[in-house]
């Protein structure tokens, strides 16, 4: 990605940003990929490289093949997320919690960043869950997800819940799985609260978290996208950065 300096127009967001009380920040995988969590629809992202990785996505195909879920815990075993750290964009956004200004951080990512850099848990809203938990699709049972890992190493493959004898998976929402209601009510209360809203390295391509957009801008606010690339909401926003968010995001909260 070419970074373009544009030095007026990161001023004048910053100064939208200055100006504003109850900011609404959105982010997408973009942000954690300066951290070494690779993306999954990008250039360099897990299902670009490797199309039937996306497969193992699917509730349905997870309840269904046992070698899926093997495959899949393999990978949340050997996920970089378990032992990257937050870059400067996610402290861009506790400085910016520390000035009073973010209103909610609604996030797509299931890393569990936000709150590692110094996020409040209360203001940050996973609408896809965490990985950082694992749950029961039997009886719903949900803990740490180290103790599963643990028995990943053991040997296990496809580790059964301890409780009822129940599919494991991590807490987070596969295609074919709904949103938790009461997340989504509050990301839609929060877009439609805000004053300014500030899209972060997500492409706005998956539903219902990219119709946050249109929302906030239906009810007033300004809307700033950070992103490597062309969005759908491109045409709504006050401002579009095409900047690396590492350099840029701290730039904008001052």
């Amino acid at each position: 990605m070419e970074f373009v300096d544009d030095p007026e127009l990161v001023g004048q967001v910053r100064a939208w940003v200055g100006a504003a009380n109850r900011v609404v920040a959105l982010t997408g995988a973009g942000i954690s990929t300066e951290s070494g969590i690779p993306d999954f629809r990008g250039p360099q992202g897990v299902w670009t490289r490797n199309p039937k990785a996306e497969r193992s996505s699917h509730i349905s195909e997870y309840l269904r093949d046992p070698e899926v879920r093997r495959q899949v815990w393999q990978a949340r075993l050997a996920s970089p997320a378990w032992t990257a750290e937050p870059n400067a964009g996610h402290l861009a956004l506790v400085e910016l919690e520390r000035q009073g200004r973010l209103h909610a951080l609604v996030t797509q990512n299931i890393d569990g960043l936000h709150q590692r850099a110094g996020s409040d848990p209360a203001l940050v809203i996973e609408l896809h869950g965490t990985m950082r938990e694992a749950m029961c699709l039997g009886c719903g049972d949900r803990g740490p997800m180290e103790p599963v890992l643990e028995r990943l190493r053991a040997g296990e493959h496809d580790p059964p819940c301890l409780r009822c004898g129940g599919i494991l998976k991590s807490a987070t929402i596969s295609f074919g799985q709904s949103l938790v209601d009461a997340d989504l009510e509050r990301a839609q209360r929060a877009a439609q609260e805000a004053d300014l809203l500030l899209a972060v390295g997500s492409m706005l391509t998956v539903s219902p978290a990219c119709h946050l957009v249109p929302l906030a801008a239906a009810a007033g606010a300004r809307v700033v996208i950070v992103n490597a690339d062309p969005t759908p909401y491109d045409d709504l926003a006050g401002a579009v950065l095409r900047a690396p968010i590492g350099e840029v995001l701290p730039r904008l909260v001052g």
